[in-house]
């Protein structure tokens, strides 16, 4: 998955008890063809935007795929993540999970292009669900139709950032995270293969390399070339904040490389190599390691049922993505 940031795992029972009651909100009627009238052009504006973007920068679509991860966990795909924040409130985007997240100028861009075309009709939410196919399209991936109609939130909460996935999770915590989202242990393998594109900065594995355990100075499940070459990155003290690894030797290519590397021990994340440790995951990321096509198929049918996370009625669409109505 593009990637998630360093978090410590701390929830509480009024969290959990807020998750519940986020994500069985009533559920709006996602279609494939809800702006076959209304804005017919909607596919083909965002796609063009995200296309000339990622020609002048190549790390907008690793991005722009996370975005729309980040979303969906925090409040289901309500485009919460895209708000600023205010003096009255710190939003999600601030949030020490997103401080690394980018390419909103993208998503802006491709919103003021749609209100001139169509106002006040395609959600931000939308804008994120079909940029994030069309990144992962023109990266080398799988084609899917985008389930449209989604609302845009209007509250967004730095503080709910805490209840995304963390890049130090063993699969028993990865497990009950997607289990809170409506997702599968299926859907949760799939959708950690978007770590096929993108990059880490060292603060998201760096405690794998150095004092790891009582026991073990790196952590033993990682590929000993590998630890040597991250620590060579990622030396203490580091004054580079911007140094860090690409979670796929492929990095700028959608495949299915991501799952060939956990099997022989090169996953970046302690969350990303524990799929391939754990008897329940290990077997699907095999599956998905010998055969791309089918790990293209269920990446493909695990972002559908990612994009109706938390799907809301009761919300707007924005003029501006940043900004409450």
């Amino acid at each position: 998955m593009a990637t998630f940031a360093p978090m410590k795992l701390i929830i509480f029972p009024i969290t959990f008890l807020l998750l519940i009651t986020i994500f069985q909100q009533s559920k709006a009627a996602l279609d494939a063809h809800y702006y076959d009238q209304t804005c017919p052009q909607a596919e083909k504006i965002v796609s063009e935007t995200v296309r000339n973007a990622s020609i002048y920068d190549p790390k907008v679509p690793a991005r722009i795929l996370r975005m729309f991860f980040h979303d969906c966990f925090i409040r289901g795909c309500d485009a919460s993540v895209l708000l600023d924040s205010t003096p009255q409130n710190q939003a999600e985007k601030d949030g020490p999970p997103n401080i690394s997240l980018g390419a909103f100028y993208v998503i802006d861009d491709a919103k003021a292009k749609l209100e001139k075309a169509c106002p006040h009709i395609v959600s931000c939410a939308d804008v994120i669900a079909l940029a994030a196919r069309d990144v992962v399209v023109m990266s080398g991936g799988p084609y899917w139709n985008v389930l449209k109609g989604r609302k845009d939130g209007r509250v967004s909460k730095a503080s709910e950032t805490i209840n995304l996935p963390a890049p130090t999770f063993n699969v028993t915590q990865l497990i009950q995270s997607f289990s809170n989202r409506g997702l599968s242990i299926k859907d949760m393998v799939a959708l950690s293969g978007g770590h096929t594109l993108g990059f880490s900065h060292c603060s998201s594995f760096e405690s794998r390399l150095r004092s790891f355990s009582s026991l073990h100075d790196i952590d033993p499940s990682m590929n000993l070339e590998l630890a040597r070459n991250l620590r060579n990155t990622c030396p203490k003290p580091n004054l580079d904040r911007n140094a860090g690894q690409f979670l796929d030797s492929t990095s700028s290519t959608f495949d299915n490389y991501y799952y060939k590397q956990l099997v022989v021990g090169r996953g970046v994340f302690g969350s990303d190599q524990s799929l391939f440790g754990d008897y329940r995951t290990r077997w699907i990321v095999g599956a998905f390691a010998n055969d791309e096509r089918l790990f293209f198929r269920e990446f493909a049918s695990s972002m559908v049922k990612l994009g109706s996370v938390g799907v809301i009625e009761n919300g707007e669409v924005r003029v501006k993505c940043r900004v409450v109505k």
